[in-house]
């Protein structure tokens, strides 16, 4: 049975982005904070740090934006929507789709505007899409992942439905047409050139906080996959065909490791592949599965690219039920965890919101729980720092309950995204300034004041019932908000009450934390 990817999930889940939004619970500031001698022995400790992140994905307009001629005031508003998903689900990372197939969201000079946006390739949509996605996330305090697809090119198979101006129309020997779909050709060096820098314009001309790939490389199941010109020109030295791809697909990853560090070492670098990358029947290495293979199917080698360190985080997208025969989603959160411990590449999981309660899916996916006893089990693996969840509408749909559910299980607390290893060392931002704490009709009002010359990202609010000690500050437990930092900010904790002390540290962009500020007791 093959892996539930994307690749055979994008028509029906263009249906699905459709469906009637439920409303959505109103999240304020998390709930009431104990002191340390308050806690359970046998309380869940939430961790400071864990990416919860969403897709929102634009090919085929599946969730942004909605449908394609949108004004561009229209588009804004269906963005600041999903913005609001991400806070009203305690969110802390969106992964947008920017390049869904050889075209921009962008004033690229090297590839035309997105169909997606106005409906025809090549069209100005009056403004530019990527610096209003990047500026309005940051300014809620969320980090922004650029989401790229390096190789499709077209959703249909003619090129000369291509904007004239199209590289794959200036270039025809660059695009092979396969399965009713374009792809430029992953063994031609000049290709691999041209597609790193579309993505890399991105990446040195806006303040993006990650450069993301899904699970598409070569297309699966490739045996009719037009490429034996460019074998035979560039393949000398590899024994077969599989080898000479599974390397091409590699110098891309490898090179963009290096080309992204060199540019901009603050950006994360990461993939989300298929789930599976070889079953221990065809590779003792391999997860005791029996499901596609991307290391076969797709010329991936994504167990080999977190052993050679590669990439900065790896988020396999785990799309099965805890059970499941041919892919059980608690043998492989396991396997994972192993691969990915000790080699400073951080694992994250893609958690399928599109199968809980949908139409077709087995009876497992019927049950409200299943998304969120995922994530009790990856607490048992350490290694696990949280989960993406593909994708932004059925977060929004939250069929069954199954999203609040996990919200309400796992999300209590907010969360400051990873901090990337590599990173960790670099100089933390000046402690801030807690200026006033006092009580209002609203709640608790602090104004934080930023120290030094760079301003933070955000400020992290703690919340105890007594002074605070070291440790309190990598306990969540005392976190009640993440708050978008200003030279001067305002923030009121709605449940904040008379007798409380507050602290605050400064987080900037990488996710370095500050010693914490001066307290503050609140008097009634």
């Amino acid at each position: 049975m093959s892996s539930p990817t994307r690749r055979t999930l994008l028509r029906g889940l263009a249906l699905a982005a459709a469906a009637t939004a439920v409303p959505l619970p109103v999240l304020t500031a998390a709930g009431p904070a104990f002191g340390a001698a308050g806690f359970p022995a046998a309380e869940y400790v939430p961790p400071l740090r864990q990416m919860r992140g969403m897709w929102i994905a634009s090919v085929l307009n599946i969730n942004w934006p909605s449908k394609p001629g949108l004004t561009a005031d229209e588009q804004r508003a269906e963005y600041l929507g999903w913005l609001d998903l991400a806070q009203a689900r305690r969110l802390n990372s969106v992964f947008v789709q920017i390049r869904p197939t050889a075209d921009a969201f962008w004033p690229s000079p090297h590839e035309p505007w997105s169909q997606y946006l106005t409906g025809t390739q090549g069209q100005d949509p009056g403004y530019d899409p990527l610096a209003f996605l990047v500026e309005e996330t940051h300014r809620r305090g969320l980090t922004f992942h650029a989401w790229f697809n390096p190789y499709r090119v077209s959703m249909q198979g003619d090129p000369a439905n291509l904007h004239p101006d199209h590289p794959g129309r200036r270039h025809p020997d660059w695009i092979v047409a396969y399965g009713g779909r374009l792809y430029y050709n992953p063994g031609m060096p000049e290709v691999r050139a041209f597609v790193q820098d579309a993505m890399m314009d991105a990446v040195t001309r806006y303040d993006i906080d990650g450069l993301h790939f899904d699970d598409y490389f070569y297309p699966v199941n490739t045996t009719a996959f037009d490429d034996g010109a460019a074998f035979a020109r560039y393949g000398q030295g590899f024994p077969d065909l599989a080898t000479w791809r599974r390397n091409n697909v590699d110098l891309l990853v490898q090179e963009m490791q290096q080309r992204v560090r060199q540019a901009k070492p603050e950006v994360a670098w990461g993939i989300s592949p298929s789930g599976i990358w070889r079953n221990s029947s065809t590779d003792p290495l391999g997860s005791d599965t029996a499901g596609g293979q991307s290391y076969d199917n797709l010329h991936a080698d994504t167990r080999g690219w977190v052993k050679k360190g590669w990439l900065d985080y790896i988020a396999p997208q785990l799309y099965w039920y805890i059970g499941q025969s041919n892919a059980d989603y608690a043998k492989l959160v396991p396997w994972w965890s192993d691969v990915a411990a000790g080699t400073g590449v951080q694992l994250w999981i893609g958690q399928a919101a599109y199968k809980a309660g949908a139409a077709g899916q087995p009876e497992q996916w019927f049950q409200p729980e299943e998304l969120s006893r995922h994530l009790t089990l990856n607490r048992d693996h350490p290694v696990v720092g949280g989960d993406i969840w593909y994708n932004s509408g059925d977060l929004r749909a939250d069929r069954l309950g199954s999203i609040s559910r996990v919200v309400t299980d796992h999300y209590t607390r907010p969360a400051l995204p990873p901090l990337l290893p590599r990173l960790a060392d670099g100089r933390p931002p000046r402690r801030p300034v807690l200026a006033t704490a006092h009580k209002t009709s609203g709640g608790v009002e602090l104004r934080i004041v930023a120290t030094g010359r760079e301003t933070p990202f955000q400020f992290a609010v703690f919340r105890l019932d007594r002074k605070a000690r070291p440790e309190d500050f990598t306990d969540a437990r005392h976190l009640v908000a993440v708050v978008p930092a200003a030279r001067h900010t305002r923030w009121t904790d709605p449940s904040g009450t008379g007798g409380a002390r507050y602290y605050v540290t400064a987080v900037d962009r990488a996710g370095r934390q500050s010693p914490p500020s001066n307290g503050h007791r609140v008097i009634t």
